[in-house]
């Protein structure tokens, strides 16, 4: 159980931006040797603050993100935030659903509404299944991603290619708060699927080894990718530079690690919709996954990465009122 949480902890957070590696250049890479710095502060965080996270909400007995939110905000302030939390689901997912059709239509040379509508359609079967779908979705992607993220890594390394931190002389006091501001955003949007995961799961160890569990993971491949992308002179001008730097390195795996940052994708996709679920189970849940569905495809049609620098930064900074209220709160006594 507790690897099952860890997955979709991981699943849940290595979305668009992460797997295809533009979240990572714009939040750590682009800072050089203070964004790797960033990375081992950001997966500290990962892991203290998802185990904090969820046994908060398992305490709170929250079946949605709105109740861990009255606690933390308080109920006044509560119905406010969670108006802006949900209105930032919806934008990221929108982000991940628009990267979905970048990938079809800058690697494979398909439409991007081809890739969008194709995507949609996978999503809506999973949801059929609720958590069953969300577990089995995560512990079948998230091992290919650790692996293919792990070897890509080794190879760059015994090729004596990486670390090229020259390319990336971009220094300001964004570099301090990247991190913060990135696991801040993180941990607001996997809310929606942890919160209730905490309260449903049976072992509360599961659950807190989980979430420390999903944290180092997430840390590696932070860490790896970060890496990687250091090794490339270009990675700012992609919207997916992680598919250009295996093209370039390693081509013969090209199109096994499209497969996998699609299913990264994927994977995320599937639990903001599975949270957005939860949050508003009292509309009929076809209704309101046929309406949900034409949201993020009229939003997913802008431009993948330029909704992903203007919306994640953005996004970042709102949420560290979340993060530091996480850490403040005591957590309640069951």
């Amino acid at each position: 159980m507790a690897w099952q949480i860890a997955a979709v902890y991981v699943g849940t957070v290595v979305g668009a931006g992460f797997a295809t590696g533009k979240e990572i250049v714009e939040f750590f890479t682009q800072y050089g040797v203070f964004g790797t710095i960033g990375v081992f502060i950001s997966g500290g965080l990962f892991a203290w603050s998802g185990a904090r996270m969820m046994m908060m909400a398992r305490a709170l007995r929250a079946s949605s993100y709105k109740q861990l939110n009255d606690y933390l905000f308080g109920k006044t302030a509560s119905s406010m935030i969670t108006i802006i939390m949900t209105i930032m689901i919806v934008g990221v997912t929108s982000v991940m659903l628009s990267g979905a059709g970048a990938l079809f239509e800058e690697q494979l040379g398909l439409s991007k509404q081809v890739g969008i509508a194709f995507t949609i359609c996978l999503v809506f079967a999973v949801m059929l299944y609720d958590v069953k779908g969300l577990f089995a979705v995560n512990v079948l992607i998230v091992p290919m991603m650790l692996l293919f993220s792990f070897f890509l890594f080794g190879k760059l390394m015994l090729g004596e290619k990486w670390c090229n931190i020259s390319f990336f002389p971009h220094y300001s006091w964004r570099a301090f708060f990247s991190p913060f501001s990135y696991t801040a955003f993180n941990l607001a949007m996997a809310q929606t699927v942890l919160v209730p995961l905490a309260v449903e799961a049976e072992d509360e160890q599961a659950v807190r080894w989980g979430a420390w569990l999903g944290g180092i993971l997430l840390t590696l491949i932070l860490l790896s990718s970060h890496i990687i992308l250091l090794s490339f002179p270009h990675v700012l001008r992609y919207d997916i530079p992680m598919a250009k730097i295996v093209q370039t390195f390693f081509a013969y795996f090209y199109w096994l690690y499209l497969l996998v940052i699609y299913g990264e994708i994927f994977t995320s996709i599937v639990g903001g919709v599975f949270g957005l679920k939860r949050q508003f189970r009292t509309f009929g849940s076809l209704f309101f996954l046929i309406v949900l569905f034409v949201i993020l495809y009229l939003i997913s049609l802008f431009r993948y990465g330029s909704l992903l620098s203007f919306l994640y930064p953005i996004f970042g900074y709102i949420s560290l009122l979340f993060l530091l209220l996480l850490m403040c709160r005591k957590i309640p006594r069951l």
